[in-house]
């Protein structure tokens, strides 16, 4: 087996990387990066998008044909994911790499961290599957197969040693990415509302509109509020045709300028806390995938900047609840000078506190050289 020893006599260390969405791209791309500052020669080939071709990747499957949301939605795109699978194993038994590193997407990454744990190749998992919320019958797995999981969210490293998963807190990607923004939003434009529908296709389908039709409200109500709509890289420009507001390309710059903001379920959310922008939390699934849901989510909160805040700071509408009213009359009171904003404000200020210093991906490299420093 390829050990530390081969590092040093300069070996080259091969690392399968996988993950299949937006986010996971990002954070992929910084661990690549990590990786390479390591290991110059390191061979990085997996699955993700265009930040991890960027940062060096060479890519077996691309980010646009494995970001699916949804039970009802994959059903449709089982024949991909099995000769995807296919692919996978053909892999690990004929040029294993020394590492395989999944990143969040547990539908799939998981099923690859047992693939690999059965060919003895070691499994360093970033950014942990959410079996806290939902899915627990996937802890047992999780435990059998990772050699290690880099966990992101404080109260995680925790839960999962608790249940005898070797779990390690890194730290957030996102405060290595925002590091360099300022955290409070006042000091951008006091009218801008940002509008952030989400990064797959499915999700701009079902929040754009719901977004536009509460932006308007707004409109009428305060007519010197100026509404932005964060454009997906990812997401066909035909999903964004008619929107009466201008598009902006970097969610993260618009976020950053604005005064409030309405925001999709997801790492948005605590893109948005971190940046010391207020905001409300909307999403919305299909019927089917939303009734399983119900049945199996534990948490009290859907937004991840909730969950950290152990509170709900920002309102959620889910579903029949997300109407263009109701989230009109929630996300007004954010745009002046409140108590609401304020108390908004001080408690992301909280949840920033808590994600410690940057240099999550630089502990994931660390991880992944211990790890194979023991083999």
């Amino acid at each position: 087996m390829f050990g530390w020893d081969d590092f040093s006599r300069g070996g080259v260390v091969k690392v399968l990387l996988s993950a299949g969405e937006p986010s996971g791209d990002v954070a992929g791309a910084a661990v690549a990066q990590a990786l390479r500052r390591r290991w110059p020669d390191v061979q990085l080939l997996g699955l993700g998008g265009p930040r991890m071709a960027a940062a060096g990747v060479q890519l077996l499957a691309d980010l646009g044909d494995l970001a699916v949301l949804g039970l009802v939605e994959v059903l449709g795109r089982l024949p991909f994911f099995w000769s995807l699978r296919r692919r996978l194993r053909t892999l690990l038994d004929v040029d294993p790499p020394h590492l395989v590193l999944p990143i969040d997407y547990p539908g799939l990454n998981l099923w690859l961290a047992e693939q690999a744990h059965r060919r003895g190749v070691p499994v360093l998992y970033y950014i942990a599957p959410q079996v806290w919320a939902w899915h627990a019958q996937r802890l047992k797995r999780i435990a059998q197969a990772v050699d290690r999981l880099a966990v992101v969210l404080p109260f995680e490293e925790g839960f999962f040693r608790r249940a005898g998963v070797p779990a390690v807190f890194v730290g957030h990607p996102l405060v290595d990415r925002l590091a360099d923004y300022p955290r409070e939003s006042a000091t951008g434009s006091a009218s801008i509302l940002a509008l952030l529908p989400g990064s797959r296709a499915q999700e701009v389908r079902r929040h754009l509109p719901l977004m536009i039709e509460a932006a308007a409200r707004v409109v009428a109500r305060c007519p010197a509020v100026q509404p932005r709509v964060a454009r997906a890289p990812d997401v066909p420009a035909s999903l964004y045709a008619g929107t009466p507001y201008p598009l902006e390309n970097d969610a993260t710059a618009l976020l950053r300028r604005a005064r409030a903001a309405i925001v999709k379920s997801g790492t948005s959310t605590l893109e948005a806390a971190l940046l010391g922008v207020p905001f409300v939390v909307v999403y919305r699934l299909h019927p089917w995938t939303f009734a399983l849901a119900r049945r199996l989510v534990r948490v009290r909160h859907v937004a991840l900047a909730n969950l950290i805040a152990e509170a709900r700071i920002a309102p959620e509408f889910l579903q029949k609840d997300a109407n263009p009213e109701r989230l009109a009359d929630a996300v007004l009171p954010l745009l002046g000078a409140t108590p609401e904003r304020a108390r908004m404000l001080e408690a992301w200020e909280r949840v920033r506190s808590r994600l410690g210093p940057p240099g999550a991906a630089d502990r994931v490299a660390d991880l992944a050289a211990e790890l194979l420093a023991a083999r």
